[in-house]
């Protein structure tokens, strides 16, 4: 097979030419489909793909060498490692798709041609394998359901290992594949990212890494970093593409208006079989059943190669499986503000696109050769089984072109130049100390990160001189920076190497000396505040919001008024815009609870913001949707009764939600969370239900295992309809209720008028002798009251007690009493009553605070 590959490469190149077609050679032609869609050689897939004039493509790994390729990773002498998810949706069901029949494989181009002739399984019988970063001879990996590294290493050289250690123990991790972190980069400031974590990891030599938080990142698949370490992320979910890429994610995710071009989400493909999610909300028209909008962005990287044309340099690379195109994104930062745009928009064009469905670009990475590598998945599902289930619409679309039987192919291609060579093949592993610093100095982002990741690992401090030489002299600003990164990772800072940093002529340095001097901050050397501070005054915006990420990272006294102060007098956009992102507190949670509570909604918070974020927004409000003004991807979870109500959404975690919403109709699939364990989906729907106003009860373990057991039988998402049969709900003749009060009974009707913004309030504040009354126009059996104080967070009665009538003027004993809680608060009786008069007391007491009802709801029975 591989002299296949070596005699084939001439001929694919030739093709690859014979493929091009320009941005203005679209033409408005659409492909026409025999179904079943039939998996395509390396050969015909060529022809179908589009590159810009100059641009080829040449295979490097086909079938049936390397099967489901999602990702791929180089060592320091250029072999290639690359992870292939062999039980990944091999039947439109996933069957089987967690058995541990995966692989990573190892090739090798024993001649440094760029012809990969040697192959061997590097592990086997693995599950589902999601990152891997090679360090010297010894490779770190991550593999699904599982928030554990294990080390590994080939001790004989044949390709296979034979030596595994744990590295970090994250232990267990459970949900749908596709909310699983990737990534495992080796960052510039020598901490490991991957997406989802809010976390890094720092090697720590033969002790356990280093753990530190970071803000939640909101990746998902695929991970990169630009020349200066700021770490890409993109997101698929929420129909984000790239983002979060304002600030290193160390201090915060930051999104601002201006950081794309108009038209940047639309993405403009060839194939048109309408088979995404979303549906028609997603075709370009309804004549037109191209995809529209970014919805499987994954595996982007920030080309910084050297053997492709210069003006691809530093641009960032986004493979579109779902719409079978890669987006080319001009970086630029504009007055402190980080901007990309498509330079193909007018054109209404990709920089790669193909007519192929099956060609589905998953990861790319800048070889050692300087080339882009592209992984190609090649094959027909993408989506998890979790979203084509029986009764969707993506299996209806899938079905009848037979796409769900393309599985067990895939391809790593190579894109090149006919202006360019691919340069030479690393031989690193083995090389001295000193012989990796040289390479700091090399073009090709490459060899810098390898270099300085494998001079970290190695810890020779004999280097340390002739890195502070070449932080302080050469002419290379990335070999300077490269340098002073290496000196952090040897532990061989000082605040002389960093002074000197702090003025040099790039501003990207002078930043990046204000990061390196976080180290010797948390050592306690507090004499750099002063210098870190005075570069406030630097002229370029990238050196005064990393003043401003610093200060506000280690909470140094009167940061916020200094960086008010530093908002108000700077003439840079990017400096106010996203300098007031950095003074904006996360909402929290109102309420008193014990020490253990508080510790399930912190990690039920961490959850929703590494996940469900993506589709409910951070505020729970629904994440929108770009150009379609008050649409949002999936229904808010501020206020509603489905979070609040019974154990409605447990069960929706179970077993997954579709349909209509209240008549109203969302894109994003609610697919079941039961591979998650009791105690998660416990933590984050305690979370929900009483964060965005909400006030339900904190849920247990317990209880997820008990109904876990119930519905262990149930395979089908709920409905709404259904949900809302199991529960009490409001009745539906406000408009004919009295309602009555001991202060400001006029404004009583404000507490029944479906408008959350209105409300009634006491008037003055709380005393015992206050109440409000609804009489019914008949008697009728009902369960509970919901009462919400909306915006009045405070103005929730102190104590209460809630008295049933017959008649209205003779009252049982109280149904409930007790203290009161903000928020839309269930007050479920004991058991239903048939009354016609509701009254609720307020019988505490407290200074300066109104009673206030902002919407009250009188509950059913369950029929």
């Amino acid at each position: 097979m591989s002299r296949l590959m070596r005699s084939s490469l001439m001929h694919l190149r030739l093709l690859s030419f014979l493929a091009f077609a320009s941005t203005a050679a679209f033409a408005q032609t659409k492909p026409t489909y025999t179904f079943p869609v039939k998996a395509l050689s390396a050969e015909e897939e060529l022809k179908t793909i589009q590159l810009p004039d100059g641009y080829s493509l040449e295979l490097v790994l086909s079938d049936p060498i390397i099967k489901e390729p999602t990702a791929i990773a180089f060592d320091g002498n250029g072999k290639m490692y690359v992870v292939e998810m062999r039980t990944y949706m091999q039947d439109i069901d996933g069957t089987d798709e967690l058995t541990p029949k995966s692989r990573i494989s190892l090739h090798e181009s024993t001649k440094g041609d760029g012809v990969y002739d040697k192959h061997s399984v590097y592990l086997d019988n693995i599950l589902l394998p999601r990152m891997v970063l090679p360090l010297d001879d010894r490779v770190l990996v991550g593999i699904t359901d599982t928030n554990d590294i294990t080390l590994h290493r080939d001790s004989n050289g044949d390709g296979v290992a034979d030596e595994e250690s744990p590295w970090y123990v994250g232990g267990p991790r459970g949900g749908n594949m596709e909310h699983q972190p990737s990534g495992l980069v080796w960052g510039l400031d020598n901490w490991i990212y991957t997406t989802y974590n809010g976390y890094r990891l720092r090697w720590n030599g033969k002790d356990a890494p280093l753990k530190e938080n970071t803000a939640p990142n909101g990746g998902q698949w695929g991970l990169a970093q630009d020349d200066y370490g700021k770490m890409w992320w993109s997101n698929a979910g929420g129909e984000k593409g790239l983002w979060n890429y304002q600030a290193p994610i160390l201090y915060a995710a930051i999104n601002v208006p201006q950081q794309k071009s108009e038209k940047y989400d639309t993405v403009w493909p060839i194939v048109a079989l309408g088979d995404f999610q979303g549906g028609p909300g997603r075709f370009h028209s309804p004549e037109d059943l191209r995809l529209n909008h970014f919805t499987g962005c994954a595996g982007q990287t920030v080309y910084r190669g050297d053997r492709l044309p210069k003006e691809l340099y530093g641009n960032v690379f986004l493979p579109e499986p779902v719409g079978r195109l890669i987006r080319r994104s001009i970086v630029e930062v504009k007055d402190g503000i980080t901007t990309v745009t498509n330079p193909y928009e007018a054109e209404m064009n990709e920089f790669i696109r193909s007519s192929d469905p099956n060609f589905r670009p998953l990861n790319m990475t800048t070889g050692p050769d300087g080339c882009l590598y592209i992984v190609d998945a090649y094959r027909g599902i993408i989506q998890e089984g979790n979203w084509v289930k029986p009764g969707s619409f993506l299996r209806a679309a899938i079905e009848p072109t037979g796409m769900q039987h393309v599985t067990g192919h895939g391809r790593v291609w190579r894109l090149v130049h006919k202006d360019f060579k691919p340069g030479p093949q690393p031989k690193m592993i083995g090389e001295t100390a000193a012989q990796l610093v040289a390479h700091l100095t090399h073009p090709n982002g490459f060899w810098r990160d390898t270099a300085q990741r494998m001079l970290v690992v190695k810890n020779d401090k004999s280097v340390v001189p002739a890195l502070i030489e070449m932080a302080a002299k050469n002419e290379y600003h990335l070999a300077r920076l490269h340098a002073l990164w290496t000196l952090e990772g040897l532990d061989a800072l000082t605040p002389e190497i960093i002074h000197t940093a702090m003025k040099d002529e790039h501003p990207q340095l002078r930043a990046n000396a204000i990061r390196v001097a976080e180290s010797l901050l948390k050592k306690g050397d507090t004499a750099l505040i002063a210098d870190i501070k005075s570069m406030r005054a630097d002229k370029d915006p990238t050196v005064v919001l990393q003043t401003l990420y610093t200060s506000r990272h280690f909470n140094w006294p009167n940061w916020k008024l200094e960086a008010q102060t530093a908002l108000m007098t700077s003439p840079s956009i990017g400096v106010r815009e996203i300098g007031a992102q950095l003074l904006v507190e996360a909402p929290k949670i109102s309420g008193s609870f014990t020490k253990d509570e508080k510790k399930q909604l912190d990690r039920g918070q961490e959850i929703f913001r590494s996940l469900c974020f993506a589709c409910h927004g951070f505020d729970g409000t629904g994440m929108p949707i770009a150009g379609r003004e008050g649409a949002t991807l999936a229904p808010p979870l501020a206020g509603s009764k489905t979070a609040v109500q019974g154990d409605a959404i447990v069960r929706v975690m179970m077993n997954g939600l579709s349909g209509p919403i209240n008549g109203k109709t969302y894109e994003a699939q609610m697919v079941p969370m039961a591979t998650n364990n009791d105690q998660w989906i416990a933590d984050v729907t305690s979370y929900i239900r009483k964060a965005f106003g909400n006030n339900g009860r904190l849920v247990t373990k317990q209880e997820v295992a008990k109904l876990r057991k119930d519905l262990s039988k149930r395979i089908t998402p709920w409905s709404i309809e259904e949900l809302q049969a199991l529960y009490p709900q409001p009745l539906k003749n406000r408009a004919a209720w009295k309602l009555t009060a001991s202060n400001n009974e006029k404004e009583t009707a404000k507490a029944v008028d479906g408008d959350i913004a209105t409300r009634w309030d006491s008037r003055k504040a709380q005393t015992p002798d206050m109440w409000f009354q609804i009489d019914l126009p008949e008697a009728t059996d009902i369960s509970g009251l919901v009462l919400d104080t909306g915006k009045s967070h405070n103005d929730y009665p102190r104590q209460y007690k809630i008295e049933l009538s017959l008649n209205g003027t003779e009252w049982e004993k109280p149904v409930l009493q007790g203290k009161g809680d903000a928020g839309a608060v269930e007050y479920l009786f004991p058991k239903p009553a048939k009354v016609k008069s509701i009254r609720i007391s307020q019988t505490g007491e407290v200074k300066g605070t109104y009673w206030s009802i902002h919407e009250l709801e009188v509950l059913g029975v369950v029929r």
